[in-house]
């Protein structure tokens, strides 16, 4: 394996895998939240909103995200925001193809990513994921790299309830 800077020609191989990895997550996040959460967020349905968020990422801001290959084959990838008014770099988006996962792939990527942060002087590094279910084994992996939870509570309410 090798991690290299992205560029465009992994463009359709890297959505693609991203796809495949939050097929298992998606059904679990939706059986965890309200259905009108799930229904605003996601109204033409994950795939759509996911593929659409991703590529921004990956065309919007190439120079933060880097792809790890196997060969000549994108196996995952990371982007890293940096924040310094914050003193901190962030996790933003990390992606481990399937059938890779649990080779130490997501272990290189975020290493990466805490060295493009400390590179840039910044003292932390965060990452983002959801409580539910489908989320467990992405929280397993931040722990295991060393984060530490931040309680954080988010509440949605349905307006179109009438009241």
């Amino acid at each position: 394996m090798t991690i290299v800077p992205y560029v465009e020609q992994y463009r359709a191989e890297v959505l693609a895998l991203s796809l495949r990895a939050w097929e298992p997550v998606f059904p679990l996040v939706q059986e965890s939240v309200p259905p009108f959460v799930y229904d605003c967020f996601y109204p033409a349905g994950w795939r759509a909103r996911q593929y659409d968020d991703l590529a921004a990422v990956v065309d919007d801001e190439p120079e933060n995200v880097d792809v790890a290959l196997d060969g000549d084959s994108p196996i995952g990838w990371v982007c890293t925001r940096l924040h310094p008014d914050d003193n901190m770099g962030e996790v933003y988006v990390l992606v481990v193809d399937p059938a890779r996962q649990r080779d130490g792939i997501g272990r290189a990527l975020m290493k990466g990513s805490f060295e493009r942060v400390k590179a840039a002087g910044l003292r932390m590094i965060m990452v983002e994921t959801g409580d539910d279910p489908g989320h467990a084994p992405a929280r397993a992996a931040y722990e295991a790299n060393g984060f530490q939870r931040w309680p954080v509570a988010r509440y949605f309410k349905d307006l179109a309830d009438g009241s």
